[in-house]
């Protein structure tokens, strides 16, 4: 069996449960390898809001990278990673990749995704934005990124907050090529709604 790697990086906008979450689902599925990278600000969102320590966080992964390991496998190329995930992206990193900043391990990586054609997802947390930040997250679509805001499904009457996080994370999964049924999905209004627009 031919196991599909993925990147997971952590930075330190709000929301690390999003990264957290993805590793625990990407954990879960037989043919995936993760790789994981968290920025010294992720490291303190993820305390700040999860409480987990270090090593529980670690323990979710496969491969552990340290962010300063610019020459870590995932730094390159030549190594196959099918697609790489930044759970949440803090505005600073988004520039970094926006401008082919390849600073520390997780911009280098984001910067390997781009120019090998392979799909990169940036969960953009921020509000409300300046035009910087949407420059920025125009110039990484064009290279061919995809922009996501973890914006709640409030149509699926979700019961709690992990099923917010749930239904994201599946659709982020959706993006990368993992099959999955991990949140609900829309199969359309219930006939008692149904009609006419006004």
């Amino acid at each position: 069996m031919v196991r599909k790697r993925f990147t997971i990086a952590i930075t330190g906008a709000s929301g690390a449960v999003y990264g957290l979450r993805l590793l625990e689902m990407l954990r879960d599925l037989p043919d995936a390898e993760t790789h994981l990278a968290v920025s010294p600000a992720g490291w303190l969102t993820i305390e700040q809001e999860t409480g987990h320590s270090r090593t529980q966080v670690e323990s979710l992964a496969d491969v552990v990278h340290g962010v300063r390991e610019v020459g870590a496998c995932i730094a390159s190329g030549s190594y196959g990673i099918d697609g790489m995930v930044v759970a949440p992206c803090s505005m600073k990193t988004l520039a970094a990749i926006a401008q082919g900043y390849g600073d520390n391990l997780i911009t280098r990586a984001a910067d390997v995704m781009l120019k090998e054609r392979r799909r990169l997802v940036l969960m953009v947390r921020e509000t409300p934005l300046n035009l910087a930040h949407l420059r920025n997250m125009t110039a990484v679509t064009e290279m061919g990124g995809v922009i996501f805001p973890p914006v709640p499904a409030f149509y699926l009457r979700p019961d709690s907050l992990s099923d917010l996080v749930d239904h994201t994370c599946a659709r982020v999964l959706d993006l990368l090529g993992v099959e999955n049924r991990l949140a609900p999905r829309w199969t359309g209004l219930k006939s008692q709604h149904r009609g006419d627009a006004p």
